[in-house]
């Protein structure tokens, strides 16, 4: 037993060195700053507490409702919102409780295609197909990677759906919520805009938030660019979506709902209060140098003329090279971790080896790397698309990734943070680092 538990310590320490030596360019990912780490091993992981603060159908949950009303509360004043729901365990959650709230069996629903970025939980293969709401793809300009406005507003007019979809996962550019909203409103529907990759642009104002511009309620994870705990949110400033998402969220999608992330969600609301501008203003930079100094070294990159991207993320074409699936792996085996996506103009049959490679710069950026850094990153993606045995590339990517190892825009663990961290292991684990 004892050998077995040894084998458990070091699968985990192997992968948090490992990770902590790579470059991680998943667009999906990001890290917590040390504060927010610290506080996400608390007791309130054991406990349930199942309804709404002060509202509980369990006792024991004083400090739980604290902590959830209180998050609650800093994520409606970083977002300018009246309501926030942050209950929902993960992004896909947030959006079958939402989808559920304004749809139903029988339902229309009109989504931008996958291939240009939709999540699966959208789709007729995750959650919005579960509930029995129709899948319709809205028209795409595959020219400028986003709706066609024109004929997008058409089908709005003829399908009359109860509601339409913006936001996705391969998204560089942002979609246009005004003028989807206006047609959405003109027929009585509404507008859901997933935010899971840009919460945190919109938190620090890179990019405009969705609820400004007639969405009529935003999802988000709350751990892409948003750097915060594994989690999900639904905001809107409408109350009776939120009645209607509250009274869904539980008992129909959650439970227990994971409490022991709230602390580190509010610390780091907090952080992007004060840091999120100065944080989101980098990652954009940050992508749009490493697009240029890809574009530079002759590698592909979309949406050249739109000026590459204005988010975290950079879409590579790498068709010419054989596709993705084998460069991904050859870019991990380098210590560089992305991967494989379908672009715009794939076949759905294709994602096994699709044309495109999606990068994302935040956590990077929140290691303290700026435009130069992606250049050097560039220059090192490039070696491995060009056939360079990627154990080269790695002894090079290591040493580069062993000057930013301080999480930045972010709180450090002070001497306060630290003790409650060692009474926590003596409270609940009888070992006494106290001392």
């Amino acid at each position: 037993m004892n050998e077995m538990v040894s084998k458990i310590i070091d699968i985990v320490r192997k992968h948090d060195e490992w990770r902590h030596s790579t470059i991680n360019l998943i667009a999906s990912e990001n890290i917590m700053s040390p504060l927010a780490e610290s506080l996400y091993l608390n007791d309130m992981m054991h406990r349930y507490a199942e309804g709404k603060p002060y509202k509980r159908y369990y006792q024991g949950t004083k400090y739980i409702d604290e902590i959830e009303v209180l998050a609650t509360e800093l994520m409606k004043k970083l977002f300018n919102v009246d309501y926030a729901e942050v209950r929902p365990i993960s992004g896909t959650t947030a959006n079958g409780t939402v989808f559920y709230a304004l749809g139903g069996c029988g339902k229309k629903a009109l989504i931008p295609p996958v291939q240009a970025g939709s999540h699966v939980s959208h789709t007729k293969f995750g959650i919005l197909g579960a509930l029995g709401i129709e899948q319709i793809e809205m028209p795409y300009d595959k020219e400028n990677l986003n709706i066609d406005i024109d004929k997008a507003i058409k089908m709005i007019e003829e399908v009359k759906p109860a509601f339409v979809v913006l936001g996705g996962s391969m998204y560089p550019f942002p979609h246009p919520v005004k003028e989807i909203a206006e047609a959405v409103h003109a027929i009585g529907s509404k507008v859901v805009y997933d935010a899971a990759h840009v919460l945190g642009l919109i938190a620090g104002k890179a990019l405009s938030n969705p609820l400004d511009e007639g969405a009529d309620v935003m999802t988000a994870s709350t751990h892409k660019t948003f750097p915060g705990p594994q989690g999900g949110v639904i905001l809107t400033n409408e109350k009776e979506i939120y009645k209607k998402v509250s009274r869904i969220v539980f008992p129909v999608f959650v439970s227990n709902h994971h409490a022991h992330r709230l602390p580190s969600l509010a610390v780091t609301a907090l952080e992007m209060i004060e840091f999120g501008e100065e944080y989101a203003r980098q990652v954009v930079r940050n992508a749009k140098a490493l697009a240029e100094e890809l574009n530079a070294l002759g590698i592909k990159v979309l949406g050249e003329h739109l000026g590459f991207t204005r988010t975290h993320q950079v879409i590579i074409d790498v068709s010419d090279r054989g596709g993705a699936a084998e460069l991904v792996k050859k870019l991990e085996d380098a210590y560089i971790i992305t991967n494989k996506n379908l672009l715009p103009w794939d076949p759905p049959d294709a994602i096994a080896n699709p044309s495109g490679i999606r990068l994302g710069v935040q956590e990077m950026t929140r290691f303290g790397m700026k435009e130069d850094d992606m250049k050097e990153i560039a220059k090192f993606i490039k070696r491995v698309l060009d056939g360079e045995e990627p154990e080269k590339v790695k002894k090079d990517v290591v040493a580069f990734r062993k000057q930013f190892q301080e999480v930045q825009y972010g709180y450090k663990m002070n001497e306060e943070a630290l003790t409650r961290f060692k009474e926590y292991i003596t409270l609940s684990m009888g070992i006494d680092l106290v001392k």
